[in-house]
């Protein structure tokens, strides 16, 4: 009664999570009603009877009873609720063990069935080939098919993958095969699918957690030189006297001790004099890569390079890298040999990308925490979906400690009590060096344990698989994303033994950025109703505090192994995390308010584009401009010839200038701040100004350099290959992600040197 209330009053509210499920719960009866029917159908009646399905109710029937011949499941009531809430353009929260990827798939076969084209998107390539195959034998008993693409993929599979009627993959390589159709020369070199329904899986990692990371399309330039000799020489710098991190760890400075030192490795120069301003970058890059990017935290080195860790999920962050600059000082930080670099041709957003499709839905564990974002960047709604089986998994109140160090020997005390019963532990951690410093305190107490980290995310899958066994010790770093269920008893094991001594337990190594990666992890354990607890360690000195509450003070009380009971240090702990979900969220916001005007000019260059390569228009605009030279060219020419000479120059003369237009405004970001303070008005507004006047021109430019190379290409009846041959192109192109860098703006670290150099200046 009571959470029907609550309910109703988060309706009345419209709080995320309040969608009524009444509609959905409603079609059940009918849809068991048409179950003994279809059971007595051959597999091609069944077919044939999907194909003629167009209301919920025949999709969710035909859809069970397919599940049930091609993967010996029959979907729960929930699976069909959460079926039918993504059919109705909504996330559906169904916890972790649930059947989302079932779900998922039925929603995206009732898609298609009704004539729509669905891209299933996932965190990473294994899972979307793992779902796609996983599903087929469904997706072939509903006469629907069905491809993937992943990293690997040429392009004539991703055709191939496209071309089904659902195509499973990664957001990225989505995005990326966007990209690159934006630099299409022909229509017969396209490779992306039209844009339709977008079902997206793990729905808050992709749309809130990756929206922070721009897919960038690179063409062929010189590497950024790695400097060796600027990483020698920060590298002999000491913290706290030669340079110091400023508590939120988001920028480093050098004190006037350490310039002197820096001025003195670099032959006596004044680092601060106009002449040695790329001095003085190289030296303020090579020392953030020195200082604040560390090795095992945001990266590991593996393979003879630089690899990115994701934070949210404590794996390689693939294709992922830094601006170039500070990508080739983090590799000369650790000897490497720097890393190919480019030209940025095109980019997008996660949001942009997400926003191309008419009708979006989606799936995961943890939404109602990210609800917010949700409605406001993509105006989705979520549907909390009820559990097969009611949850009984215990969750203890957290244990707090003083210091770092006093939490991991209480949680190694913790999981050899609970090891020696025999119960399975999986132990949570933010990082690479935290799960193996905890997992060196493990072993040397004796207790042997498997870790899974970005080192060794290849044996993802083995590893969650087997987390569930009895006496299994299981450190990972995230656990959001993985895409395995942790069973009890493990492969093939004893699950009622298991769940007799209390089932798996779960341990936080400390509160995360957000509540919603705790739930994530909390989540492994009691799924569907399996037997189960948790419990978080955290101290006062964990990163998270010191980063975002950096004056709090120590706790009250302090008990001898380090504990301690004071409420005002648990609510310092909990407010920190809202200001990290706080930080995130504004973010989001800001990169979105940037990036909107930039999406909306974008779209106006790419409905040109799409003019220009896929009809006459290019020739048309030459024969307007150019009539004389076009009456020429006609005599000696046939039309097809003159239609690609003319579409290949407008190509290329918009593509550059389209890339010039993302460079300048990339420049125009980092300086607005400068301009706007200066006259005391808003950077957005001054740069929404700056934007529209430059691209006001845009178009007329390129119709006029077009019309100019038009009057002076050479063409025979053969067509204009040694002139189009010069209109140089990449020679090669690249897909990465790129992290923005964490440190500020240049601008911010302008204005802190411009305010050290004063202070050099001033009487002490």
């Amino acid at each position: 009664m009571l959470s029907g209330v609550r309910t109703w009053v988060a309706r009345f509210l419209n709080r995320p999570g309040a969608v009524d499920l009444r509609p959905y719960l409603e079609l059940l009866p009918d849809v068991a009603a048409r179950e003994e029917a279809l059971a007595v159908l051959t597999d091609a009646e069944l077919t044939a009877a999907a194909h003629e399905a167009t209301d919920d109710a025949s999709i969710c029937a035909l859809g069970r009873e397919a599940a049930r011949r091609g993967l010996g499941e029959r979907p729960y009531d929930v699976q069909l609720v959460g079926t039918l809430a993504m059919l109705s353009g909504q996330v559906a929260e169904m916890a972790t063990g649930e059947g989302k990827t079932l779900s998922g798939a039925l929603a995206a076969a009732g898609y298609s069935l009704r004539g729509r084209s669905v891209h299933v998107m996932s965190v990473n390539d294994y899972l979307a080939r793992r779902d796609a195959e996983w599903m087929r034998p469904v997706y072939d008993l509903l006469g629907v098919t069905v491809g993937w693409i992943g990293q690997a993929s040429t392009p004539d599979e991703r055709r191939a993958a496209y071309a089904a009627q659902v195509t499973y993959g990664s957001v990225s390589e989505f995005g990326f095969d966007v990209l690159r159709d934006r630099l299409a020369t022909s229509v017969a070199g396209l490779i992306a699918g039209a844009p339709d329904v977008a079902l997206i899986d793990e729905a808050d990692s992709v749309l809130v957690d990756e929206a922070l990371v721009p897919l960038i399309l690179a063409g062929t330039a010189d590497g950024a030189e790695a400097d060796q000799h600027m990483a020698e020489v920060v590298g002999r710098l000491r913290s706290g006297r030669d340079y110091r991190i400023d508590e939120d760890r988001r920028s480093v400075h050098l004190t006037d001790a350490g310039t002197r030192v820096v001025e003195a490795q670099l032959g006596g120069i004044d680092l601060y004099a106009g002449p040695q301003l790329a001095t003085l970058t190289k030296v303020n890059v090579a020392l953030y890569a020195e200082a604040l990017l560390r090795r095992d935290v945001e990266y590991i080195v593996r393979d003879g390079g630089i690899q990115l860790i994701n934070s949210a999920r404590g794996r390689v962050a693939r294709l992922q890298r830094w601006p170039d600059g500070l990508q080739a000082a983090v590799e000369a930080k650790e000897g490497l040999d720097a890393s190919l670099s480019g030209e940025i041709l095109d980019s997008t957003t996660i949001q942009s990308l997400v926003g191309r499709y008419p009708a979006v839905c989606g799936m995961t564990g943890t939404a109602v925490a990210v609800g917010e974002p949700l409605r406001e960047f993509y105006g989705l709604e979520i549907a909390v979906i009820p559990p097969h089986r009611p949850c009984v998994r215990i969750d203890e109140p957290d244990r707090l400690f003083a210091t770092t160090r006093q939490k991991e020997k209480a949680l190694a005390d913790h999981v050899a009590a609970l090891h020696a019963t025999g119960r399975p532990v999986l132990i949570g951690t933010g990082d690479v060096a935290e799960s193996e410093r905890i997992a060196e305190r493990l072993g040397r107490a004796g207790l042997r344990c498997v870790v899974l980290n970005a080192k060794n995310d290849a044996e993802e899958a083995a590893i969650v698989a087997g987390a569930g066994a009895r006496g299994a010790i299981t450190v990972s770093t995230q656990m959001a994303g993985r895409g395995t269920d942790i069973r009890l008893g493990g492969a093939g094991g004893d699950q009622g033994q298991v769940a007799a001594l209390g089932g798996l337990h779960v341990i936080g190594a400390g509160r995360r950025i957000s509540s919603r990666l705790d739930h994530q992890l909390r989540g492994r354990g009691g799924r569907q109703g399996d037997p189960g607890s948790s419990v978080f360690f955290a101290s006062m000195r964990d990163e998270l505090v010191t980063q975002y509450v950096p004056d709090a003070g120590p706790p009250s009380a302090i008990a001898a192994d380090g504990s301690t009971q004071d409420a005002v240090a648990r609510e310092t702990v909990a407010h920190a995390q809202r200001i990290a979900e706080g930080v995130s969220l504004e973010l989001h916001r800001n990169t979105w308010r940037y990036s909107k005007l930039i999406e909306i000019q974008r779209q106006v260059v790419l409905e040109q584009r799409d003019r220009v390569l896929r009809t006459d228009a290019a020739l048309r605009a030459f024969a307007s401009r150019c009539p004389g030279r076009f009456a020429a060219l006609e005599a000696i020419a046939s039309d097809d010839v003159l239609v690609n000479v003319a579409r290949q120059i407008v190509l290329w003369h918009l593509d550059r200038a389209w890339t010039d237009h993302l460079s300048y405004l990339a420049d125009l970001r980092e300086g607005i701040h400068l301009r706007a303070l200066g006259r005391g008005l808003n950077p957005l507004d001054e740069f929404h100004k700056e934007a529209v006047r430059v691209f006001s021109g845009l178009l007329k430019g390129i119709e006029d350099r077009s019309a100019e190379s038009c009057e002076t290409v050479p063409v025979t009846a053969d067509g204009a290959e040694s002139f189009l041959a010069g209109l140089k192109r990449p020679s090669a192109t690249w897909t990465y992600m790129v992290q923005d860098n964490p440190f500020g703006t240049d601008i911010d670290r302008a204005l802190r040197t411009v305010a050290r150099a004063i202070r050099r200046l001033l009487p002490s």
